[in-house]
């Protein structure tokens, strides 16, 4: 004799709520579906399982007999499937962030260790690109969250993640570091190696050094942070950088000193205004913030 698990799930769900119609949407099938299944399983038993009336259904004595044989298996069956589950889902555990290339190659690795050094069963996926395909990719949930410098996009959640400072790049030339900052004044006159206006603080720069009637002669524009930092170590010119240029600057013969007055730089945190985060992404966006805080500004 062979029951389907199905059937003694409905045989139980019955005997709990003492309504076929209650047991059938805790099965999620239709009441007439429910009856099926229930005259299946006594056809096979040869005995009923239930009285049915108008007003209750309650179990025969034979019914009340099955359910104390069957209970222990079910519930075994049960914890030992949620168990299961749990340990696939476990395994599956994964969220993704997107931002920049340069970020991405020299703060997001690092970090990402660290973290999954902390949770071994996490999987955590990078996306780097330019801000338009991480804002695309945003929108199709096709990451968590994002983190850089965003404009305000319909659909899209935005919300302060960490704010750098502009620094001052200038070439090493082995003399002792008098202060650790610099003027912006002190830019007049200098060759000003910058990047593409693509960079949302290089329209900061510009702003900032209109606003002071400073005048630079323009080197030259590069695309990659690290191309201008290299151009800065032989001798090319100077180059203001966001504070988290620090970590590609230190093993290069640059010095960086902290500019006054300060010009900060927002990064954002994005997400999908349509979905909820996964917790592992609101801990690992926490993690990742103390985290270039203690890289970064505690240098």
């Amino acid at each position: 004799m062979e029951f389907s698990s199905r059937q003694l799930r409905a045989f139980h769900l019955v005997a709990q709520h003492r309504n076929f119609t209650r047991a059938a949407e805790a099965l999620f099938i239709t009441p007439s579906g429910l009856s099926v299944l229930i005259r299946e399983l006594e056809r096979q038993l040869g005995f009923r399982i239930f009285d049915r009336t108008t007003r209750q259904v309650s179990l025969t004595a034979q019914g009340s007999e099955l359910l104390g044989v069957t209970r222990p298996a079910m519930n075994a069956l049960e914890e030992g499937m949620s168990r299961i589950e749990q340990t696939v889902k476990n395994k599956n555990r994964r969220i993704s962030i997107g931002t920049t290339p340069w970020v991405a190659a020299h703060v997001l690795p690092a970090a990402i260790k660290e973290f999954r050094d902390r949770h071994p069963d996490l999987q955590v996926q990078l996306f780097d690109g330019n801000l338009r395909a991480i804002a695309r990719r945003i929108e199709a949930n096709k990451l968590d969250f994002a983190v850089g410098i965003f404009d305000r996009m319909p659909g899209i959640k935005r919300v302060p993640f960490f704010r750098f400072s502009l620094m001052l790049a200038r070439p090493d030339d082995g003399r002792p570091i008098r202060h650790n900052t610099s003027q912006w004044s002190a830019l007049g006159g200098e060759t000003l190696i910058s990047l593409t206006k693509d960079y949302p603080h290089e329209q900061l720069i510009d702003k900032q050094l209109a606003r002071m009637g400073i005048a630079c002669k323009r080197g030259q524009t590069v695309n990659l942070l690290d191309t201008q930092i290299g151009l800065v170590e032989a001798g090319l010119g100077i180059a203001v950088i966001p504070s988290f240029g620090l970590l590609a600057s230190r093993d290069r013969k640059v010095r960086i000193t902290e500019l006054d007055p300060v010009v900060t730089l927002e990064f954002q945190e994005i997400s999908n205004r349509g979905r909820k985060l996964p917790p592992e992404a609101i801990e690992f966006g926490a993690f990742l913030k103390a985290y270039i805080a203690r890289r970064v500004d505690g240098r």
